[in-house]
């Protein structure tokens, strides 16, 4: 790439040419070793199993101001429908195709530039700066982050404010920061029937219809209104499978899967029971099993937010909002520990999709934004 570009365009390209299909970290990792060796920080690898870990820190003494983000990204789809390669980074028009771009590598630049800059300029800053770095968040999220957080935690380990470079903006960069997210609650549920033959039902008993019933009445429960930080609880069926592939044949089971993304209003052991109930109340014969993915969290009103607000409107001139729609990220397995935690990238509009891509000019402003908040939180 053309030293034309800057230093965080330069390395985000770097990045992307790294093809780090989760959990392949594909050297990305390395690269950020020693980049961040350059200025002071010591590197201590956490892997588990085939996920690798990198914790990065410059500085022994708190506050304790930790990035966090992942290399891993998600596969390509067809490669025939990108317009450009995805892991051989095009700038068209300003714009930067490849996987990655959005969701996170550019944030990962972002915020090694940004530190960058900081410690040139205040290289004896107070504190401590650090990277939680996984090539984990896009794939099962059981060896990455949570697990460099259990052994933080061992050895007593802790972070003030947590930075996560999750793209949270909408329309222009720092629109958007999360401040916490819902909680989300998986389940795999089997009804059970008799197989039959469809000319004698009455020698059967056919799941589907036995389930069909239960699950129109879950998925019309109001289950709350949300509240001032949270949107309300939802129910949704992600999967519905049944039959044995032939028409004169009533299955013997029915499989579903479904998630809850639930606000504070409710707990996960409240949505369990009502489910519960709900399936007793039918007389349903059935196996289900839950999986907790996270429970919500809220990072209130305090120092790390006013560091994102005041950096937001110091580079871009416009005010943030607080949020705390969407998905789930890494973020809550970090807010346990008692750090601040807040999400703050680039735009999400192609996140995951064919031809993902991020503005330079916003990754520039992404890593202004950034040092902006080291500077304030940081600076001497």
């Amino acid at each position: 790439m053309s030293n034309s570009y800057s230093e965080t365009t330069q390395l985000t390209d770097a990045l992307i040419r790294r093809a780090s299909v989760t959990p392949d970290d594909c050297g990305c990792q390395d690269l950020l070793t020693e980049r961040l060796g350059a200025i002071g920080f010591s590197s201590e690898r956490m892997n588990f199993e085939d996920v690798t870990n990198l914790w990065a820190r410059r500085g022994s003494e708190p506050p304790l101001l930790a990035f966090a983000g992942h290399t891993d990204v998600v596969p390509t789809g067809p490669i025939d429908q990108w317009n450009t390669p995805p892991f051989e980074p095009t700038i068209i028009d300003g714009v930067m195709y490849g996987r990655g771009t959005a969701d996170m590598k550019g944030s990962i630049a972002a915020f090694v530039t940004a530190c960058e800059r900081f410690i040139a300029r205040h290289p004896n800053h107070k504190g401590s700066i650090a990277y939680l770095i996984t090539s984990d968040e896009e794939g099962p999220s059981i060896n990455g982050t949570v697990k460099v957080i259990e052994v933080l935690e061992a050895r007593q380990e802790k972070m003030d404010w947590c930075l996560v470079g999750e793209p949270s903006s909408t329309v222009r960069v720092g629109d958007i920061i999360k401040n916490g997210r819902r909680g989300s609650l998986n389940a795999k549920l089997t009804i059970k029937g008799k197989q039959g033959h469809v000319a004698y039902p009455h020698l059967a008993e056919n799941p589907i219809h036995l389930a069909n019933l239960a699950l129109s009445e879950l998925s019309n429960i109001e289950w709350d209104k949300g509240n001032e930080h949270f949107p309300a609880t939802t129910f949704q069926i992600t999967n519905y499978h049944s039959g044995t592939g032939a028409t004169n044949v009533i299955p013997g089971h029915v499989d579903v899967l479904f998630n809850f993304r639930y606000s504070t209003e409710v707990t996960h052991d409240e949505l369990k029971a009502i489910v519960i109930a709900l399936l007793e109340k039918h007389h349903l014969t059935y196996e289900i099993t839950w999986t907790l993915s996270g429970q919500p969290f809220l990072t209130a009103e305090g120092e790390l937010v006013e560091a994102a607000k005041n950096a937001i409107l110091g580079i871009t001139g416009e005010a943030t909002t607080l949020s705390t729609s969407g998905g789930t990220s890494d973020g809550r397995f970090i807010a346990p520990t008692g750090a601040q935690v807040l999400e703050l990238g680039p735009l999400n509009a192609s996140i995951h999709q064919i031809n993902e891509n991020v503005n330079v000019a916003d990754l520039d402003t992404l890593s202004s934004i950034y040092q902006r908040m080291l500077e304030e939180l940081l600076a001497v």
